[in-house]
């Protein structure tokens, strides 16, 4: 069902893309948008057990994507080091493939809030409790259940590790 990849020397193991969605801050969901047209937004996110949890405002061009068609992408960039002399970057990535669904259970909605507001905001005086009750209202919940993870480095630094 999903491409194998083309360029295989420069294939991560697949532990080290999940690390790359571990301990990423940012990445670009991608979904069927209006239109049928590729539909790519910047997203924070946390990642925890083949899922990736996602907050978002109620209504949008995602909410309503997310709606029409639950298959999705995920791209985080770990590493993006230009190289000018070689006419290059050291890069190195994971994309991830699912479905996303909005999260409907409260447990599950709170356990996903608590992932975000831990990853982003772990130290905030006041907790994440009050900022979170106090979304509980206006804030959706998506997650995309991982169906298949990739990570890929640059040939030179694919090249280094052999």
């Amino acid at each position: 069902m999903f491409r194998e990849m083309r360029k295989e020397a420069q294939l991560l193991p697949h532990e080290e893309a999940l690390h790359i969605l571990e301990k990423g801050t940012s990445g670009v969901l991608a979904l069927l948008g209006d239109g049928n047209y590729p539909y790519a937004v910047p997203m924070s996110y946390a990642y925890e057990n083949g899922k990736i949890y996602f907050h978002s405002a109620p209504t949008g061009h995602k909410i309503d994507a997310a709606k029409g068609h639950e298959k999705a992408s995920f791209c985080v960039i770990a590493r993006d080091e230009i190289i000018p002399l070689n006419f290059t970057t050291y890069y190195e990535s994971a994309i991830a493939f699912g479905r996303i669904r909005f999260v409907e259970d409260k447990e599950e909605y709170l356990h996903g809030m608590h992932l975000i507001t831990d990853k982003y905001s772990p130290n905030h005086p006041t907790g994440p409790d009050q900022a979170i009750a106090a979304s509980m209202g206006y804030m959706k919940i998506l997650c995309l259940d991982l169906e298949h993870v990739t990570g890929k480095q640059a040939k030179d630094l694919a090249e280094r590790t052999r």
